[in-house]
C-alpha cells in the first residue's frame, strides 16, 4: 500500500511538471503496446512524459509578416537597449528528446518601449513601424539543435510580462508549434535591472508592469517557457532556453503526427459543455482525462470508439469549480497510443 501511494505521488509530480500546457503526441510502437497492455500501461505513459511538448501559446498580434526575408543572426536592426544574446535549444520529443537538426525557427519580440516592427499606426500601437522590420529574424537549427541571436534586451508594454514570440517549423515549413518565453522575475532579476537603466533609453521603470503571474498567456504556469537569463547591464545579457516539439517520430514509421488532429476546446472559457474537436485517420479508442492543476486526475468523462473522420468530444461541466483545467485526450489504435493535452478554461 505505501509502495502505490508513493508510485501515485510521483505520477502525479510528473504529470503536473510536464502537463501545465500542452502534451503533445507521445508515441508508442505496437510491439511496446501489445506489451504494456491497453489499461495498465496509462501510469507508464503518464511517467514517461519526462520529455513532453512545450506549451503551446498564441503568436499574439504581431506576427512577423514575411519571416523567409529575415534570415539572420543579428536581429537589432535600428534599436538601442541594453546588448541581449538568445540562445535557444530545440529537442524532438519523437526523437528521445535529442536535439531537432534542421528545424526552422523564427523569433520577434518588442523594442524597449514596448513596440513590433512591422505594425503600428493603430490604437493598439501608434507608432507606425510598418515599413521596419527590427527584432525578427528566422535560423536553422545546428547538429546540436541551437540557433542564437544578437538583439536588444525586451522591453514591455500593457498587459504583458517580457517576453519573446517563437514559430518552429519542420524542414519542408510545415508549423510544429508556437510558443513563448517567459523571463525571470524578482528584485534583482534581469528584468528590474535594465528596466531601471535609463542611460539604455528604458524609461518606463517597473510601475504598471505586469508579472507573469497575471499575464494574460503565462498565468496558468510558466513551468516549460521560463528562460534561464545571465549577465550584466554592463556586459549584457544572455538568454537560453530549450523548447520541446514533435518533430520526426523514430522507430515507428513515422506514424504519430499522422494519426490524429485534436483542436482547442469550443467554446473556451466556457460555463456549461464545450466541444472538442477530433479528426481521427483511422477507427480508435478513444479516452478523455481530466486534470486540474495540481495534477490530480478529477475524471475519464469519455471512454470510448470513434470512428474515422471528423468527431466532436461533448464535455459538460456537471459540478467543477470554475478555473484552469487540463485536458488529456489518449487515442489507441493498431498503429499505437497517441495522446495531446490542451487546456481549458471554466467560467
Amino acid at each position: 500500500m505505501i509502495k502505490e501511494k508513493a508510485k501515485n505521488v510521483m505520477e502525479r509530480k510528473v504529470f503536473l511538471k510536464n502537463s501545465l500546457g500542452f502534451l503533445g503526441m507521445v508515441a508508442t510502437a505496437p510491439s511496446l503496446l501489445r506489451a504494456m497492455g491497453s489499461e495498465n500501461s496509462m501510469p507508464e505513459a503518464t511517467e514517461a512524459l519526462a520529455c513532453s511538448v512545450t506549451n503551446s501559446e498564441t503568436a499574439g498580434p504581431f506576427p512577423t509578416i514575411s519571416p523567409a526575408s529575415w534570415v539572420r543572426t543579428n536581429i537589432v536592426g535600428d534599436r538601442t537597449g541594453v546588448p541581449f544574446t538568445i540562445n535557444i535549444a530545440i529537442k524532438n520529443v519523437n526523437g528521445n528528446c535529442n536535439a531537432f537538426s534542421g528545424a526552422i525557427v523564427d523569433i520577434w519580440h518588442c523594442d524597449k518601449d514596448g513596440n513590433y516592427s512591422e505594425y503600428g499606426g493603430t490604437g493598439m500601437q501608434p507608432t507606425n513601424y510598418t515599413t521596419n522590420h527590427f527584432l525578427r529574424g528566422r535560423q536553422t537549427t545546428d547538429a546540436n539543435g541551437l540557433v542564437s541571436y544578437t538583439s536588444i534586451f525586451p522591453g514591455w508594454y500593457t498587459g504583458r510580462a517580457t517576453h519573446i514570440h517563437v514559430h518552429i517549423y519542420n524542414a519542408s515549413g510545415t508549423s510544429l508549434l508556437i510558443t513563448q518565453i517567459a523571463f525571470p522575475e524578482g528584485s534583482n532579476s534581469a528584468v528590474v535591472q535594465v528596466n531601471s537603466a535609463t542611460s539604455y533609453g528604458y524609461t518606463k521603470g517597473m510601475s504598471g508592469y505586469t508579472y507573469n503571474a497575471t499575464d494574460n498567456v503565462f498565468s496558468d504556469g510558466v513551468s516549460n517557457e521560463l528562460g534561464a537569463v545571465t549577465g550584466s547591464i554592463a556586459e549584457g545579457f544572455t538568454l537560453s532556453h530549450t523548447i520541446f516539439v514533435n518533430g520526426p517520430t523514430l522507430g515507428i514509421n513515422d506514424v504519430a503526427t499522422a494519426e490524429f488532429q485534436l483542436s482547442q476546446n469550443f467554446p473556451n472559457p466556457f460555463t456549461d459543455s464545450t466541444k472538442i474537436p477530433l479528426v481521427l485517420n483511422s477507427y480508435s479508442k478513444v479516452k478523455m482525462e481530466l486534470y486540474d492543476l495540481t495534477g490530480r486526475h478529477i475524471d475519464t468523462p469519455i471512454n470510448d470508439e470513434f470512428p474515422a473522420g471528423t468527431n466532436y468530444l461533448l464535455f459538460s461541466r456537471n459540478n467543477l469549480s470554475s478555473g484552469y483545467y487540463i485536458y488529456r485526450v489518449i487515442i489507441e489504435n493498431e498503429n499505437g497510443v497517441f495522446t495531446e493535452s490542451k487546456k481549458m478554461i471554466i467560467q
